[in-house]
Parts: C-alpha cells; structure tokens; sequence
C-alpha cells in the first residue's frame, strides 16, 4: 500500500476536514493506518512536505532560473552565498562548466529586482559567469514520482482555465497558512482555521478560490526523490528552432517521466533554449529516455546536466519578511 499511498498524496491532497479519511477511503483502509504510514514516511524523509504549491507569477514574484560558472574550489562558499537569500527554493551542483543552477524568485514589492539582485548574487560568490534563464514559455510542471510503476509512458497535459481573482488581505492571510507542512493528525487545517478566525466552509471556500484562480496549483505532498527511489534526475537542454519550439516542448511535456518543461531563452555562449527535468530510478533510465525524445523529436543539439548535489530544495514562503531583511543587510 506504501507505494499506492505515495503516489496518491502527490496528486492531490484532499483539502477537507478530514483528509486523511478521505485518503484511506479511496485505498481501502483504515484512516488510523494512514495516519501511521504517512508518519513513518515523513520520519524516514521520504516525504519531505505536504502543503500548498502556489504559482509564483500570479502572486506577483518575479522568478528565473540562474546558472553560475563557479571555481571548482570555491563551490560549497558560493552555495552557502546563494542560499541566504530566501528567494532561493532550489540549488545544485551539476555536471558542466556551468556548474551552480538556482532558481531565483524576488518579492513583488523587492527595492532591487530580479536582475540587481543576481548580480548582486554574482558579485558576493565571485562568479565567472551567468546566464538568466526566466521562463519564456510553460508546457508542465508536474512533480508526480511513479511509485506505483503503473503509469503510462505518456501522458496528456492538460490545458486549465482558471477564473480571475482579487487578492484580498484574507487570501494572503490563508496563502501564508497553506504554505506550511502539514501535521499528520486526523484535522490537519484545524489549527489554520482557528488561528484565522475561519470555520472550515469558510477555510476551504478560500482555499478553493485559490486554486480554481490558478494561484494554488494543487495540494499535495513532495517526496524526497532518492529516498523514494529516484536516484537520478538530469535537466535535458535542447537547441531547438524557434519555429518548432512550442511543438516540441507539447510534445516532450507529454512523457511522464518529465516534470517541468519550459521554453527559455538561449544566448551565444548557450544555445539550448528548451528545458525538460526527466525523473527516473537509475542513470541508464534517464538516458534511455532523453534518447528517446531525441529519436522523436529530431533534435541533434542537446545536452544532459544531472545533479551531482543537492545545496538548497525547499518550498518558497510567500509573504515573508526575510525578503526584506536580506536587502536591508546588503
């Protein structure tokens, strides 16, 4: 049942009273085996975090993917650097020149920016050189490990639609809630409820606003990929023509095994301009894959970086003061 429940709680996490409930219902057992299991998981750090995945963008931050060429023997201090800065969810050594990959986001009401801000970041970890890769087009984004080995090779992306929304003081109020991990108990939004002021109807109808607005992407938990078994990932690049881009991104976003998709920009000194995380139990795995979507894509042009350590994986906190506080300490 282990790997039956893993995979349920990455798709989606029931937001309701008593979610874990729900959850043993669907697996045909007891919500008090839930509770247990799910305990274990997270003692054995398999399951690193159930909460809220919000939407950078439409809350307003600014976000990119950063790469910096680093001296070899100044790596670990240049981490550390980078790291301090709470807008920093994921950082990693990988196989190239290029070797520390970041993900930066700034705060929308940030005095310096997005781009102050990574030179700023350049300048303190004493960087060759960088490259600024912000997102240009999104075709998935979708942390779901197969645990269950029962998911087919390829998978339809679905297109959503999501309803405008205003945010109000009380939606941020129950972001800056669902944001944090979840305690395993039988009433895990009892707490965040309360502290607002909210009863559950009115918690959850908040809750749901966000999502069918698109600013929550989905509820759910994120597991620690080599702890479940998904020891190698590598983020494959692509030099693709930017007349074909858009279809072959669609087209790379449907294996299963692909968890974020994007298009970027590329420059002289980087050409590749198509990026796709490619999750699987073992190297050979991941290297089957890529030459498969190479064979169906066409491509000749295109690289393979895996993550060789991993500095910095952590979910972003929305509306935190620490963003502030690092820009008055600089």
């Amino acid at each position: 049942m282990k790997n039956e429940l893993l995979y349920e709680l990455q798709n989606a996490f029931p937001m309701a009273e008593k979610p874990f409930e729900l959850v043993a219902q669907k697996l045909n057992t007891s919500e008090n085996e839930v509770l247990s299991l799910v305990q274990s998981l997270k003692d054995e750090k398999i399951i690193r975090q159930t909460s809220a995945i919000f939407d950078t963008k439409r809350l307003g931050y600014k976000s990119s993917l950063v790469a910096f060429k680093i001296d070899p023997n100044r790596v670990d201090a240049a981490a550390n650097i980078i790291n301090m800065h709470p807008g920093v969810s994921h950082n990693y050594l990988r196989n190239h020149d290029y070797n520390i990959w970041f993900t930066m986001a700034v705060s929308p009401d940030s005095k310096f920016g997005l781009e102050k801000t990574i030179e700023i970041l350049k300048e303190r970890t004493e960087a060759i050189d960088a490259i600024v890769l912000p997102t240009l087009k999104m075709f998935k984004i979708s942390v779901k490990m197969d645990t269950t080995g029962k998911r087919a090779k390829k998978e339809k992306v679905k297109k959503l639609s999501h309803k405008e929304i205003e945010l109000t003081p009380k939606h941020i109020a129950v972001i800056k809630e669902l944001q944090k991990d979840i305690s395993i108990v039988k009433e895990p939004f009892r707490e965040a409820s309360k502290k607002l002021g909210l009863s559950y109807d009115e918690f959850f109808s908040i809750a749901n606003e966000l999502k069918e607005s698109g600013v929550m992407r989905r509820f759910a938990s994120i597991l620690n990929h080599r702890k479940a078994g998904f020891s190698a990932n590598a983020m494959s690049v692509w030099a693709v023509p930017e007349d074909k881009g858009e279809v072959i991104g669609k087209e790379m976003a449907e294996f299963s095994a692909v968890s974020h998709c994007y298009l970027r920009p590329s420059y002289p000194n980087w050409p590749y301009n198509l990026f796709a995380m490619v999750h699987a139990k073992t190297q050979e795995e991941c290297d089957e894959l890529i030459e498969e979507m190479a064979k169906e894509s066409g491509l000749k042009e295109y690289g393979k970086l895996y993550s060789t350590k991993e500095f910095k994986k952590q979910r972003l906190v929305y509306f935190d003061d620490a963003f502030e506080e690092w820009e008055k300490a600089v």
